[in-house]
């Protein structure tokens, strides 16, 4: 900040001893909970790690002869009987307990799964996802043992599909703000619901759905409106799907949307409490992210594959042209994207799996980062491809359509960025508080003062390393302690400087939002990197490369972002304002042209 003081080390605030802190939110202290991620996470047991394997196989062989080579139209919805297949399989069901009909796969098996699908067929995945990964997750998290036991056989069966309705015409990001409504009938035994769902995937053929809509509540003796979660069949009556959008991507996708005109649902399909409905909307969606990180790893990797096949049969010049430099970067750039993703996205399925915590910020990490890879490396692929990528040929203009969705649904990358940075910030600024409150009476609050005192001044005078890290990314895990400790101090300096206008700072909340990625990142790449050169795993020593390169490049990228945030005003970022304020005020681009 322009008037934060430039002093020497400053020590960021040490962490709460809280067991409900994430790792990701422990960060924002500045603290690396090193036992948490190393080893590496793996949940998975022999047995499920056995089923995952008989899954995959019979999986793998359906999607390469039924959908890569069976003549599937991606251009057009899929067709019922291939979404009958897929629910022979029990690909409806991954999550959904055995005692119900379902697989009972953990985060990271359905994750495993979800990957493989969406490097076919994104259409497929989306549908998958949007019945089980948000469609039922709120009876699966909210629901009561008797909505479970009636709805959830014919759920993982695919006899009922599932659609999730919470974004309307008036109301996208801003959840809260929806205009759906539900009044209690009469006779007190249904809610009436009416209103409209916009951008419903899986709209056109969904039976159920999880709907949001606001409610009238008694809070304090004063009614207002709180959002209540219902889960509504089509059967109800008044239940009506509008006609399919033209999409981009994901033209095989139903997407719709859906009107509910005096839609009597029982008050006993009411998820949760009456006006508990905000809440579990934003879990749902937290706890689905990492997905949809999962698929865009799927789809990186086959990208990849089939562009380094052509790079390397291709010739130009004499050459093949995996040979030229500048071709080579691009796949070694997205090898590293694509390990890193993968990296995150895997150890966020690990730590889900071992309950108990909220990994809200690192699954909305995972997505945010993977899906900016997938989107950038499926520019790169087709890149590579050159004017074949750009056919209808091969699967590389398909894919570039399809994937630019993923920076959209589940919360907008932007909004996501917001979430993180400011989710993250917000255990630091409890604790500030605590301590500004305990300096106004440093007698009774001696205790909590010295032992404030004392982590501060060892953190000044100790660095302290990973000590967990393989010793060949030694320099990776330096990286990674004093880009942390870095991070935490600027941290405290924003909450100091800003308080809470620090809301009203996003460009400065997306800085603080990529560092957190990035370090994040650099955590996943190093425990995964470390497993596989103390296991001796097959190409371990490249991805210590991996591991190191990404590192190497994310430390650049940090010091940046805190530099600019150092800076504060001073950082370019006033200009920014001063050229959209004049550009949105006028209404359009403003310079004359250069020749008329």
């Amino acid at each position: 900040m322009d008037d934060a003081p430039k002093s020497a080390k400053h020590a960021a605030a040490e962490p709460p001893k809280d067991e409900e802190l994430s790792f990701a939110r422990q960060l924002y202290f500045g603290s690396v909970e090193e036992d948490e991620v190393f080893p590496y996470p793996d949940e998975l047991g022999d047995e499920e790690r056995e089923t995952l394997q008989l899954l995959l196989d019979p999986l793998d062989r359906f999607l390469r002869e039924r959908v890569e080579e069976g003549g599937v139209d991606h251009d057009k919805l899929l067709e019922p009987e291939l979404l009958d297949e897929l629910k022979e399989m029990g690909l409806f069901g991954l999550q959904v307990p055995e005692e119900y009909g379902g697989l009972g796969l953990s985060n990271t098996g359905y994750a495993r799964l979800f990957e493989r699908v969406a490097a076919t067929d994104s259409s497929i995945a989306v549908t998958l996802g949007a019945h089980q990964s948000i469609g039922f997750k709120g009876l699966m998290l909210f629901g009561t043992p008797e909505q479970k036991q009636h709805y959830l056989p014919l759920l993982a069966s695919g006899e009922l599909v599932a659609a999730f309705c919470l974004t309307e015409p008036s109301s996208g990001s801003d959840a809260a703000s929806i205009r759906t409504r539900a009044r209690l009938s009469e006779d007190g035994e249904h809610w009436i619901l009416d209103g409209s769902k916009l951008w419903i995937t899986n709209g056109g053929f969904a039976d159920v759905f999880t709907v949001f809509a606001q409610t009238e509540v008694e809070i304090d003796g004063q009614k207002k409106d709180r959002i209540t979660a219902f889960f509504v069949e089509r059967a109800f009556g008044g239940v009506e799907s509008g006609p399919e959008e033209h999409k981009l991507g994901i033209k095989g996708s139903s997407t719709t949307p859906i009107h509910f005109d005096g839609c009597k649902v029982p008050k006993a399909n009411v998820l949760g409490e009456v006006g508990g409905g905000f809440k579990i909307a934003m879990t749902i969606l937290n706890n689905g992210r990492f997905g949809l990180a999962a698929g865009c790893v799927g789809g990186s990797k086959r990208l990849i594959r089939e562009a380094a096949a052509y790079a390397n049969q291709r010739e130009q010049f004499g050459k093949k042209i995996g040979e030229f430099e500048l071709i080579r970067k691009k796949f070694a750039e997205m090898a590293l994207l694509t390990y890193a993703a993968e990296s995150m996205t895997y150890m966020t399925c690990g730590l889900m799996d071992r309950g108990a915590r909220d990994y809200a910020i690192e699954a909305a990490m995972s997505k945010v980062f993977s899906s900016e890879a997938t989107w950038h490396i499926a520019n790169e692929c087709l890149q590579v491809m050159g004017g074949l990528g750009y056919s209808r040929e091969y699967i590389f203009e398909r894919v570039v359509r399809d994937s630019r969705i993923n920076l959209i649904f589940e919360g907008t990358n932007e909004i996501l960025r917001l979430f993180i940075a400011l989710s993250g910030i917000q255990a630091p600024g409890e604790h500030l508080r605590e301590l500004v409150s305990a300096l106004k009476d440093p007698v009774e609050n001696y205790g909590m003062l010295l032992t404030e005192l004392v982590s501060r001044v060892r953190s000044r005078v100790i660095t302290e390393e990973l000590q967990r890290a393989a010793p060949k990314l030694k320099r990776a895990a330096v990286h990674i302690e004093d880009k942390a400790e870095a991070f935490g101090q600027a941290v405290e300096r924003l909450l100091r400087h800003f308080g809470k206008k620090i809301i009203d700072e996003q460009m400065l909340i997306e800085r603080v939002a990529n560092v957190a990625i990035d370090l994040y990142a650099m955590v996943a790449v190093v425990s995964r990197a470390t497993r596989a050169l103390e296991q001796g795993r097959k190409h371990a020593e490249h991805e210590a490369t991996l591991a190191s390169v990404f590192c190497e490049q994310a430390d650049r990228r940090i010091r940046r972002h805190l530099r600019a945030i150092e800076q504060g005003r001073k950082n370019g970022d006033e200009a920014l304002r001063e050229i959209a304020d004049a550009l949105l005020g006028a209404g359009g681009y403003l310079p004359t042209h250069p020749v008329l």
